[in-house]
């Protein structure tokens, strides 16, 4: 008797152990847990295609917006995906490992502007690097460059955004279903999504070396301009061939971050960062699979009022 007490008491045992793992593998993930995420971890492989990318910390915006880290912590998992290249995750503006930006072959910004950029203050080191040809990557707000900084911004972008000279952003619905031929449109299909949009920007002059790859319908909220927008004013995605011979790609977009949700986006900036490493994009474009359930995770934890962990609609 002893004997089956104890094995029901084991069976028991193991069916509550089963229970409780069961249960905390199938529950929701915590969206700010960024625990499990590598921070400057080198490769192994010294012949893969190293790119880093680099994101700071925007609390002054709400919850899923401006999510440069949990938006670049997507993305390195994404562009992991392609054969032969590997990244590095950077936090808080710039690498503390020395090590992290040596033998990069691009390096992406996915953070706040208007003066907030760490680019500033580092302008010497990526001067550094556009001079030995390394791709660079800006998406979002870091195009948001005060005037004389933005001079300099200009020689590794081909353009940025210039509030005296009448740049200008806004929020609405805009639909891309046409692309240019090009390296980083391959598989890209058409998607739809609401954004801060950055444009009216400044360019370099006759836009030598610019391609355009994505423009606006519309130039401000709720005004539908009466004829198709011709120049450059609605240009909010952009490659540089720079005269260097180094690639920039920038993407004005990518403010609210349940846009990632949508492969046509995604697609898009995976092959743009590619591109800026130069690493040759397959005919139907990078791979850039998502679990639908990582998509809200490694988000920023911001001093907002009442906020609620956010949801992917």
């Amino acid at each position: 008797m002893k004997a089956l007490s104890l094995v029901r008491t084991l069976a028991v045992a193991v069916f509550a152990f089963a229970t409780f793992h069961t249960a905390a593998e199938n529950a929701p993930k915590d969206p700010y847990d960024r625990s499990g995420v590598p921070i400057e971890i080198q490769p192994t492989d010294p012949k893969a295609v190293k790119i880093v990318l680099i994101s700071d910390a925007a609390k002054d915006h709400p919850p899923a917006e401006h999510e440069g880290f949990a938006g670049n912590a997507l993305l390195a998992n994404m562009l992991r995906q392609t054969p032969g290249v590997a990244t590095v995750l950077v936090e808080n503006g710039w690498p503390k490992n020395p090590e992290t930006l040596q033998g990069a072959h691009s390096v992406v910004f996915y953070m706040d502007g208007g003066g907030k950029q760490t680019t500033i203050a580092h302008a010497v080191e990526i001067q550094k690097l556009v001079d030995a040809g390394v791709g660079l990557v800006h998406l979002h707000q870091v195009i948001d460059y005060p005037t004389e900084p933005g001079r300099q911004a200009m020689n590794w972008l081909g353009g940025v955004y210039d509030a005296k000279g009448g740049s200008a952003r806004g929020h609405w619905d805009e639909s891309f279903t046409q692309f240019p031929e090009h390296e980083i449109t391959r598989g890209v299909e058409p998607f739809a999504m609401n954004d801060g949009w950055i444009l009216k920007l400044r360019f370099v002059p006759e836009m030598k070396g610019i391609t355009p790859i994505l423009r606006t319908t519309q130039l401000a909220p709720k005004v539908k301009p009466p004829a198709p927008i011709a120049g450059s004013v609605n240009v909010v995605c952009w490659t540089y061939d720079r005269p260097d011979g180094g690639r920039s790609f920038v993407f004005t977009g990518a403010h609210n971050h349940k846009t990632w949700a949508m492969p046509g986006l995604r697609r898009l900036v995976v092959n743009g960062i590619l591109w800026s490493a130069k690493v040759a994009i397959p005919k139907g474009g990078a791979p850039i699979e998502l679990d639908p359930a990582d998509l809200m995770t490694n988000l920023e934890l911001k001093p907002v009022k009442n906020a609620k962990p956010p949801v992917a609609k």
